[in-house]
This record gives structure tokens, C-alpha cells and sequence, in this order.
């Protein structure tokens, strides 16, 4: 029993518990303002989609597009024949649907 090493408690690894406090501050902070140390993710969104080549690049049909993700068929044909553009967060769905079509799926299956 005299073997046994026993760690000092000033040589301690962080906690989770520790490590989540710690971001919960850091998270207070920068909404307070303080921006010092923040990481920001700047996204960039198209200002235009091309939804039919969206939708042809899948090989979809109008009606099969508006169900897997969905959106009303009247919305899609409403973009595709330029009476409406995609607005904000359809813009956001629309990107990423035409890179990685199979995660929005994943993410609304269910």
C-alpha cells in the first residue's frame, strides 16, 4: 500500500463540468459584448438559387422534390418559373440540399 502514487490536486486535468461553466461565461461575455477571444463563423449564403438545377441535378420531378424536403409544390413552381426567390433560410436549405442532399434527408427523416 505505501506504492501507491497519488496525484497533487494543483496538477488536476480540467473537468467536464469545469470546461462547460467556462463556456457558459464565455457565452455570458460575448453576449454582453465582450468579444475578446469569440471565434465567428461567417456564413455565406447565394443570393440566387437556381432551383430547377437544383432539382435536375437530383433527377427529381417537382412534386418528388416539394415532398423529400419539404416544401409545398406551389412554392417550387412558384421559384422555378421566377415569380418568387428564395428568401433567407430557404436559400440556407436550398445550398445545402444541392451540396449534401443525403444530410437533409438524414436530418428530416423520422
Amino acid at each position: 500500500m505505501g506504492n501507491r502514487k497519488s496525484r497533487s490536486r494543483t496538477a488536476r486535468q480540467p473537468t467536464v463540468g469545469a470546461d462547460i461553466v467556462q463556456a457558459l461565461k464565455n457565452a455570458v461575455a460575448y453576449a454582453k459584448g465582450d468579444k475578446v477571444g469569440a471565434v465567428e463563423h461567417i456564413v455565406r449564403v447565394p443570393e440566387r438559387m437556381d432551383v430547377r438545377a437544383v432539382r435536375a441535378k437530383l433527377g427529381m420531378s417537382q412534386h418528388r422534390f416539394a415532398a423529400r424536403f419539404g416544401v409545398s409544390i406551389s412554392t417550387v413552381r412558384n421559384w422555378e418559373q421566377g415569380r418568387r426567390r428564395p428568401e433567407g433560410p430557404a436559400r440556407v436549405l436550398l445550398t445545402i440540399i444541392d451540396r449534401e442532399p443525403e444530410a437533409v434527408e438524414r436530418a428530416l427523416a423520422g
